[in-house]
């Protein structure tokens, strides 16, 4: 059979912003014969998220995520149903999820490396920051947060004073530079840093993590600030329970979702684009097949 599959056409260079020209879609010939433990999956939704963009480079910098190769198809967080099985524990009409999900219309994967799918945690009060009105507007009327700084329009810094006065005890850092240095500048002593990502600095030629400016690492030793880094890979084990209890909460209202979907493969670099300069809100999601939905 004929599938559409898209490709990593051309790198951005470490200090070049990714385009859309970055990505190429083209078709090849998938077999219909699978073998003992495949399956047969067709795509329905492919992720993108900000960590992809060390992938585009020649060398990510990293141990735990390999680069893309040229002329070589993409691949991230994706869902499908199984439309053909020869593993033992998975059938027609299952749902799936990898980490690895090739960016491609249908796909045969290895069983065994799939998975199917089947104020919480006591923060007394939480603040977002982000780069709209719009996403500031719904993280206070929608998503249950106490406060939200808008950081092109606003002072950080003092909006976080006034926002948290007794200061911050658990940053959640997805951006680095300047607005980290300012969150971190307002932490309490023996507070936490969850080094998720660093998007701010993804388009430059620097290490990952980056190291924090000598004044701001000065805090941080003198206050006992701890700056762990997420690796989600490290957490395979958790992924099951993990989307049980976020389904749970999630159906008992105790948990919004907020997705910004974009319709067609084709659009994958696009999307990709409007990711990493904050074109959406919430999870940046592309939906490959819309004859079932979930």
């Amino acid at each position: 059979m004929i599938v559409q599959r898209v490709v990593l056409n051309s790198r951005p260079g470490k200090n070049g912003n990714p385009v859309t020209e970055n990505f190429r879609m083209e078709e090849i010939y998938l077999t219909d014969n699978i073998n003992e433990g495949q399956v047969q999956v067709r795509t329905l939704y492919l992720s993108v998220d900000p960590y992809m963009r060390c992938r585009m480079n020649e060398d990510t910098g990293t141990d735990y995520i390999t680069p893309w190769q040229l002329s070589q198809v993409v691949d991230g967080g994706g869902i499908g149903i199984i439309e053909e099985s020869k593993h033992t524990n998975l059938t027609k009409g299952d749902f799936v999820t990898s980490f690895y999900w090739p960016w491609q219309t249908k796909v045969i994967l290895d069983g065994n490396n799939l998975e199917k799918i089947g104020h919480l945690l006591g923060c007394s009060r939480v603040v977002g920051i982000c780069g709209t009105h719009e996403k500031c507007v719904l993280l206070t009327s929608e998503l249950g947060f106490d406060a939200a700084i808008n950081y092109k329009k606003e002072n950080v810094a003092e909006q976080l004073r006034e926002s948290c006065p007794a200061g911050v005890d658990v940053y959640f850092d997805n951006v680095g530079g300047n607005i980290s240095d300012t969150v971190i500048s307002q932490m309490n002593e023996n507070s936490h840093i969850i080094l998720c990502g660093q998007i701010s600095q993804y388009n430059k030629d620097v290490p990952y993590p980056p190291p924090l400016s000598p004044a701001i690492e000065a805090i941080q030793k003198e206050r006992n600030i701890t700056r762990e880094r997420f690796l989600v890979l490290n957490y395979k084990d958790k992924f099951e329970p993990g989307i049980l209890q976020l389904s749970q909460w999630f159906k008992e209202g105790k948990l919004k979702i907020k997705e910004t979907v974009i319709n067609g493969l084709e659009n994958m670099g696009a999307a990709f684009q409007s990711m990493m300069t904050g074109g959406n809100i919430g999870k940046q999601i592309v939906c490959i097949s819309e004859e079932i939905s979930l």
